[in-house]
Formats: structure tokens, sequence, C-alpha cells
């Protein structure tokens, strides 16, 4: 779904990109200016680079004057005195070098700490924003690639402002700074210099935009190799029950081969790029020193002008080098740019209405009017299926695998909305409520337990993450739990490891059931609670529900008979839609 949305929308241009990327950049304004200060500081210097060298060639070996800054600066015993001008040079020289080095580094570290703190404020936004997309979206696009959006892609940002923005302003600048002082010094030789800057934009523009291209076919194959890896190693007892490791191996290989090869264009692509303009510079380079030569012979240009106009040569192609190369290897990131773009330009299928209102603790009458839900075109889910239950009551409904009894649930909770129809709390729409404080109004219990990679304590301490060590221990007591967990190694804070997978299948269940004690919400959603516990263990946890679902509104769906002898009504669903008449509990 995301490549197809981002195709749609079409790819933004390259001022658009900036633009964003300088509106995530501006908390981080005054740290910019000082980088691109100490940037054109370093620009500075380069016209003093060559000095020395100019010096030591026609003041100190040859018989030349100084150059007139100079000679009005150094006392006159100094400048008659070769060996005094020859330290001078040296002195000179090791003073840039010293202040090169000391820019270089604050510079280093200046740019690491600001290129850090932008792509930890862009992923944090990725990923807040990635939770708040809906399920439908993730559904269908996959974890792994908002995943590698946010871990890969969000880095573009470092790379597009702090590598390739600041220098492209500081190569500019050095690219007329320097072609100024090379007309000011021969301006034959600055205007032959000068003619390689258009051959080189117009190299990078013909290059830029296969560059991008091929860019976006990496990420692309990157992100599904990724795909691969999150998936197998997410059921790998199922790739193991089936013996079937071989299969994904080849899987992943074919993804990542398919990758290895497009990266490989692209380096092939970046290479004959990088050749063009080497041998555009060579060419200009072969001119200015044919036609300075030529000059010195002459008499039109000292021997240390010709070196410092050389010296001045190699710093003005490097910029016009810098500019070329970064518009040709910016387009990778770039890319990565567009792809974060548009998953944050993603907007939710659920999300407030304008005018939502908040809702502290709702009764808990809940009615279902006419709703139809699908997961997909052409897949109807529901079909006009109305009911309603009051507040306080115990719900049970039963239906064969398929039928559409979690689906009721996930459109209760609004983790989807509906097709058609309307579910109502407390005679409101679901949507007139804040989706915040509407999820809050209901503690969930899923067949399928996941927990999370932390300790006992906080995963049930996940529903109230304020809840107090008492609070947890009454929530797993009343969840049968308390007695398994003392046993544990370090009790309450024994880690279950990913997904709770340290743990059994009841005893995860019964964590999360402890969780839903603890959120203490006025309605009570149960799907399946009790499907992997033994039958002892149901008992006791069914007479502590009983406590818990006294004064709340409680739908439970199952397949065991147990549970349904304390409901108060049965809903039994089959395809889609309501039987009838509803039969009884003792019925089924």
């Amino acid at each position: 779904m995301g490549d197809d949305n981002d195709r749609a929308a079409g790819p933004p241009g390259d001022g658009a990109l900036y633009r964003r990327l300088l509106r995530l950049a501006r908390p981080y304004t005054k740290y910019l200016s000082v980088l691109l200060l100490l940037d054109l500081l370093d620009s500075l210097s380069v016209l003093l680079t060559p000095l020395p060298l100019k010096i030591a060639i026609d003041s100190v070996i040859g018989s030349r004057p100084l150059p007139g800054f100079l000679a009005r600066v150094l006392p006159e015993s100094v400048a008659g005195s070769a060996t005094a001008l020859l330290v001078v040079a040296v002195g000179l020289l090791l003073s840039i070098a010293l202040f090169t080095n000391l820019q270089a580094l604050i510079d280093a570290l200046l740019r690491g700490y600001v290129g850090e703190r932008l792509v930890l404020g862009f992923r944090s936004r990725l990923f807040r924003h990635a939770q708040r997309l809906s399920l439908s979206y993730h559904d269908t696009a996959g974890t792994a690639d908002a995943t590698y959006r946010i871990q890969k892609d969000a880095a573009s940002l470092q790379d597009l402002l702090i590598d390739g923005a600041l220098p492209l302003v500081t190569a500019v600048f050095t690219v007329v700074l320097l072609f100024a002082v090379t007309l000011w010094l021969d301006w034959q030789l600055g205007l032959v210099a000068v003619t390689v800057a258009p051959v080189l934009l117009f190299v990078s523009g013909r290059y830029k935009r296969r560059l991008r291209q091929q860019a976006r076919e990496v990420k692309k194959l990157e992100s599904g190799a990724l795909a691969v890896v999150q998936e197998v190693l997410s059921v790998l007892r199922v790739v193991k029950a089936f013996g079937q490791e071989d299969r994904e191996r080849d899987r992943f290989v074919s993804y990542s081969r398919e990758g290895m090869r497009a990266r490989l264009r692209l380096l092939l692509a970046e290479g004959g790029y990088g050749a063009v303009i080497r041998l555009t510079t060579a060419l200009g380079t072969a001119a200015v020193l044919f036609i300075g030569v030529t000059h010195v012979r002459d008499g039109a240009l000292t021997l240390g002008s010709l070196v410092l106009v050389l010296g001045y040569l190699a710093q003005l192609y490097d910029p016009l080098k810098t500019i070329s190369r970064k518009a040709g290897g910016l387009q990778a990131h770039l890319a990565s740019a567009e792809r974060a773009f548009a998953l944050l330009d993603q907007r939710p299928d659920v999300d407030d209405r304008p005018d939502a209102r908040p809702v502290a603790r709702a009764a808990g009458a809940i009615a279902f009017r006419n709703v139809s839900f699908g997961y997909g075109e052409g897949r109807p889910v529901l079909c006009g299926v109305s009911f309603a239950v009051e507040s306080g009551t115990r719900l049970g409904i039963v239906g064969t695998t398929g039928a559409g009894k979690t689906t009721l649930l996930n459109l209760l909770m609004r983790f989807y909305d509906t097709d058609g129809g309307q579910i109502l709390l407390d005679g409101l729409d679901l949507r007139a409520y804040r989706l915040a404080d509407l999820r809050n109004q209901f503690a969930l219990v899923l067949q399928d337990t996941v927990l999370f990679s932390a300790s006992v304590a906080e995963n049930i301490a996940y529903a109230r993450p304020t809840a107090t060590s008492e609070e947890i221990e009454a929530a797993a007591r009343a969840a049968c739990a308390h007695d398994f967990i003392a046993r544990l190694p370090d009790g309450y804070d024994t880690l279950v490891g990913e997904r709770g997978m340290c743990l059994s299948g009841g005893e995860r269940q019964r964590i999360a059931i402890a969780r839903a004690f603890l959120k203490d919400a006025p309605v009570l959603l149960l799907d399946e609670p009790t499907s992997a516990i033994d039958v002892q263990t149901e008992a006791d946890i069914l007479e502590a529900m009983e406590f818990l679902m006294r004064g709340r509104t409680s739908i439970i769906i199952t397949h065991r008979l147990t549970p349904l002898s304390a409901c108060d009504a049965v809903l039994v669903l089959e395809g889609g839609r309501l039987t009838a008449p509803t039969p009884e509990p003792a019925a089924l």
C-alpha cells in the first residue's frame, strides 16, 4: 500500500523536499548557522593555503617582492632577509594547518551532534505517526516497510542537511571567492578555469534522474528483504515445525540478490558519473597549465603566481566537484526522504473528528445498528449486524471461525471504522468521542496474547503505568497469576522475553487478564480469555472474573461452554450475520 500510494501521489521536487527538511531543522537554526560559519571560515583559509609556497618560490628562492599586504605588515628587516622570510613562510604554513585542523575538529563534533539530534527527532515523529496510522495501512503495507522507513530512510535528514545542503552552500561561496581571486591574478586563466562549471552542472542534471530512480529501487528491495527476516523470525516455530528453513533462506537470498544487483547498478552509474567529473576537471587543469606556462615564458606571470593559480585551481575544482558529486550522490538520500515523508503523509483511516468530545468513564451501554464491514474490496465480514447491550450486561458471542466475532471487538474499539451503519456507546456514535478516551473505556484480552520484552510487573502495569506494586500484585491475584509469578526466578521482576515466550501460553494469558483487571475499565472485551488454560485454572479465573464483571458491561467471545454460563445473553454469529432466535447458554 505504501509504495502504491507513493507512486500515485508522484515524487515531490527537490525544492519541496528541501523546504520540508528545513522546516524540520528550524529548532536547530543557531547550530546550523554556526556550522555554516565554520565552513565559510574554512573556505577563507583556502585562500591562504598556497601563499607560503608562493613566498618561498618568488621571494626566498627568487628575488620577487612580497605580495603587497605582506610587505605592509612585515618589518623591513624581515622582508629583506631570505632566511626570515623562509621562517615566516614555514610559520604561516603551520598556523594555517593548526587553524584548519582546529576548525575541522569543532566542525565534526558540532556536525555529529546536530545530525544525531535531527535524525532522532525525525525518527520519533515518524514512529509516533506510524502508531497513529490505522491497522488497515499496516495490514496492507506490512510493518517491515514502516520499520525500514523509520530506521533507515529517516537518516537521510542528516545526509541531506548536514552533509548535503551546508557543503553545497559553502562550495558555491568558495567557487565564487576563488574565481574572483583567480581572475585578479590572471583573467585569462580565470575564464579558462571557470568554463568547467557549466559542463559539470550539465552532467549533473543528466545523471540526477537516473540515480534517483535507481536509489528508489534499492530502497524498495532492501525493505523487502527486511520484511522476509522480520516475518520469518516472528514465526520461527512454524518455520522449524514444517522444516522450511531452506525455503525461507532462498526467499531471503532472492530478495537480497536483487538488492545487490540494484546496488551494483547504482554504483556503476555513480562511478560513470564520477569519471566524467574527474575527466572534465582534468581537462580544465590541463588547459590552465598549458596557458599558464606560456604566460610564465612570456613574462606575463611569475612562476610563484602560476603555482598560486594552480593551487587555487585545485581548490576551485574541489568545490565544483563537490557540487556535482553532491547533486548526484544526494539522489539516494532524496529518495529516502521521499519515502520517509510518504509515510508521514499517510492519513489514518480512523482519526478524531474536529468536534470529538472527551469522556471520562462511560456507563457502558452498547448498540450496533445495521453494521457492515469488510477488510478489503469484495471481502465482506459483517452484514447488517444489529443488537443492543444495556449497561452492566454480560454478553456472550459464539460462532464458527471466521464468522466475524473478533471483528465486532475491533470495530468497538475503533481499530477500524464501519463501512456502513453505526456503533453507539451510551447513545452516541463512537466517532463522536476522542479516540484515546474511547479506547480507555475498554479492557481487552485477546486470544493471541502478546507480552512485551520486559518484566512481569511492567507487562501488568502496561494498562496503568502509574500503578503501585501493591496494585499490580492485587491484579495478579485476581487473575490467579500471583502463585506462578512468585515461583519465577525474580518474581515480578522476571523478564518474560520477546513476545513473552519465556512463559507458557496459559501464564501469558493470565498476565494479560491481570493487565485487564488493573485497567479497571467500564467495558470488558474478552476474546477467548480461557482458551489456553486448564480446567482448574479456568474455574479460578471465572470466579475472579465474576467479581470483576460486576457493574461492568462484558462481552465474551468463546467456544467453551463454562464462560457462557455467567452471561445474561448469548449471540450466535454465522457468516457475518446474527442468527435468530438467539439461543440460551444451556442450549449450546
